[in-house]
C-alpha cells in the first residue's frame, strides 16, 4: 500500500505560480499511475492531471492545459504539479492520487484511484 502526502499549496495572486509536491511512501510509485485532482467548496472532486507509469504520457483537464505541468521522479518517489498563470477559479484543495490497476481504466475518473493524500489548499486571489 502506498501513502501520499501533498505539500506546496498556499495563497497566491492571479497570474502567479505554485509547485505542488506529492511524496509517496510504503511502495515505489514506478508501478502506479499518478494523478492530481481538486475539489472546490461545494463542488465535486475533479480531474486535473495524470501521468502514466512510464512517464511518457501526460493528461490534462481542459481548464488547465497549457498552464499546468505534471511530472514524476520515480527514484525519489515524488510527483509534482507545476501550476502557472493561476486563476481564481483554480482555488481548491488539491489531492494527489495513485492507482496500480491494470487494463483499460479511465485516468480521468476519481473512482479508478485507490490511494489518496490528505490534500493541500490552493487559494488564488484576484
Amino acid at each position: 500500500q502506498v501513502q501520499l502526502v501533498e505539500s506546496g499549496g498556499g495563497l497566491v495572486q492571479a497570474g502567479g505560480s505554485l509547485r505542488l509536491s506529492c511524496a509517496a511512501s510504503g511502495r515505489t510509485i514506478s508501478s502506479y499511475i499518478m494523478g492530481w485532482f481538486r475539489q472546490a467548496p461545494g463542488a465535486e472532486r475533479e480531474f486535473v492531471s495524470a501521468i502514466d507509469r512510464s512517464d511518457s504520457n501526460t493528461y490534462y483537464a481542459d481548464p488547465v492545459k497549457g498552464r499546468f505541468t505534471i511530472s514524476r521522479d520515480n527514484a525519489k518517489n515524488m510527483v509534482y504539479l507545476q501550476m502557472s498563470s493561476l486563476k481564481p477559479e483554480d482555488t481548491a484543495v488539491y489531492y494527489c492520487a495513485a492507482t496500480n490497476r491494470l487494463g483499460d481504466i479511465s485516468l480521468f475518473s476519481r473512482y479508478e484511484y485507490d490511494y489518496w493524500g490528505q490534500g493541500t489548499r490552493v487559494t488564488v486571489t484576484s
